[in-house]
């Protein structure tokens, strides 16, 4: 609740961090470090939580849904982790919204060739909308 966000690849300030969430080059729970930039990170859904039959290789995002969802879903919804409505939000929630997360910042194609249309509205195209364009003169991600 009161945690400090700070955005930085500088590796003296990433040690000094709690967490470390898609920086830092590094996945070790026990830490709270939840990169996948490893060129050997193949951890997916199915094979952190055996129980799930997804394997799309994760990001930082599945990653962090993956250890801490079902203790969050579980809180909002005043229920034991272990509560059938809390896995079947947990499966729903990772299959329709962050399984397509993961996909797409591992660079995985929704279909094999030639896509039939554009996708011009997901997630990462809204997200790509608030960063400055390639040639914008002033590249600094923190202007509102």
């Amino acid at each position: 609740q009161d945690a400090e966000i700070v955005r930085t690849r500088d590796p003296q300030l990433l040690a000094q961090c709690d967490v470390l969430v898609d920086v830092g080059g590094e996945y070790d729970p026990r830490r709270h470090r939840y990169d996948h930039h490893q060129r050997s990170f193949r951890v997916s859904m199915g094979s952190l939580r055996p129980d799930k039959p997804w394997s799309t290789r994760l990001s930082s995002a599945g990653l962090v849904y993956g250890h801490f969802g079902p203790e969050i879903l579980a809180g909002l919804l005043g229920q034991p982790e272990d509560a059938p409505e809390v896995t079947t939000l947990f499966d729903k929630l990772y299959e329709n919204f962050v399984e397509e997360i993961d996909a797409i910042d591992n660079g995985i194609a929704q279909a094999e060739g030639e896509p039939r249309y554009a996708l011009t509205t997901t997630l990462s195209a809204r997200v790509s909308h608030l960063n400055p364009r390639w040639n914008d003169p002033d590249q600094d991600t923190e202007v509102g």
